[in-house]
C-alpha cells in the first residue's frame, strides 16, 4: 500500500520503495534522477513556455504534471492512474496547484490508450509499474503503435524503464519502438549502460529528430550525470535485438533486492 511521509515535502512509497517526490511548494524541484531525465525532455519537446498537450500513462504523486504546469502554463494534462486508492490519497493530501490543468483517469494505462483520440497528445510520458515492474501489455509492438496514433506529427514518447545486464527487457523495448518511429534515443547512467547495475533507462522515440545533443547537456549537468545513447552507439547497443509481440510480451525483469530501496 503507498504511504506518505512529510517532512518539508512528501515522499510517496509503495512496497517500502520510493515511488514519487513532490515539493508542494517548489513543483519545479525533483529529487529523483530518472523524473529529472523525463523533465529534460519536457523542456526540449517545445520552445520554454509554450503550452503542451500531454499524457501522462502512469500517475504516481503526479510529479512531473505538477512541474509541467509550473513550466508550461496553459498546458492540457491527462493523466491515466490504475490504482484508485492512490489516486485518492494524492487528491486528499496533495492537492494540485490552482489553475494546473490536469484530468485524472483511474483506467488501465493500454485500455486508455486504445480508445483516445489520435493525434491529440505532442508528448506521451509512460511511467507504469506495477509494483516494481513494468506490465507485460506495455512492453509489446501493438503497445507502441497505440502510442504512436496517439501522438501528433512531431510528438515524442517518453518512458521510464528499468533492466539490467544482458538488457534483454531493455533491447526489445527499443526494437518495439524502432519498428514504429524513426528515431530513437535512450537516457542512462554509464554505470547502467556498462552493465554494472541495474537501474532506470528513460526510452525516447519521435517520428523526427530528437534533441540528443541538448538533452546530453542538460543530463551530464545533473547530480548523477546521465549520457544520451543514439545513432550508431545505440544500433549497436541494439543489434540482434527483435520486437515482442503481445502473445510474447512479459514484464520487466524483478529488480534485484534493494535496487530501489530507501536504503
Amino acid at each position: 500500500m503507498p504511504d506518505v511521509d512529510r517532512e518539508r515535502a512528501w515522499l510517496l512509497t509503495v512496497d517500502g520503495a520510493p515511488q514519487s517526490y513532490v515539493d508542494l511548494d517548489d513543483p519545479e524541484h525533483l529529487e529523483f534522477e530518472y523524473a529529472r531525465r523525463l523533465a529534460h525532455v519536457l523542456d526540449c519537446a517545445a520552445e520554454p513556455g509554450i503550452p503542451l498537450d500531454l499524457l501522462h500513462l502512469g500517475g504516481g504523486a503526479l510529479t512531473l504534471p505538477r512541474y509541467a504546469a509550473a513550466t508550461r502554463p496553459g498546458s492540457r494534462q491527462t493523466v491515466v492512474e490504475f490504482d484508485a486508492g492512490l489516486v485518492e490519497l494524492v487528491a486528499e493530501h496533495l492537492p494540485l496547484p490552482a489553475g494546473a490543468d490536469v484530468t485524472v483517469h483511474t483506467a488501465d494505462a493500454r485500455a486508455w490508450l486504445a480508445g483516445a483520440e489520435p493525434a491529440s497528445a505532442d508528448l506521451v510520458v509512460a511511467d507504469v509499474f506495477g509494483g516494481s515492474r513494468v506490465p507485460a501489455p506495455l512492453t509489446s509492438v501493438e503497445y507502441a503503435r497505440e502510442a504512436a496514433r496517439v501522438l501528433r506529427p512531431g510528438g515524442v514518447y517518453a518512458a521510464n524503464l528499468a533492466d539490467g545486464a544482458p538488457f534483454g527487457f531493455l533491447r526489445a523495448q527499443l526494437a518495439n519502438f524502432g519498428t514504429v518511429f524513426a528515431e530513437l534515443a535512450l537516457i542512462a547512467e554509464p554505470g547502467v549502460l556498462r552493465g554494472r547495475r541495474f537501474g532506470n533507462a528513460v526510452l525516447l522515440a519521435s517520428d523526427e529528430p530528437l534533441p540528443a545533443a541538448v538533452l546530453a547537456r542538460r543530463c551530464a549537468a545533473d547530480a548523477f550525470p546521465a549520457r544520451v545513447e543514439d545513432g550508431p552507439a545505440l544500433a549497436r547497443f541494439m543489434r540482434g535485438a527483435v520486437p515482442v509481440s503481445d502473445a510474447q510480451a512479459v514484464a520487466s525483469p524483478e529488480p534485484p533486492e534493494g535496487a530501489f530501496s530507501l536504503g
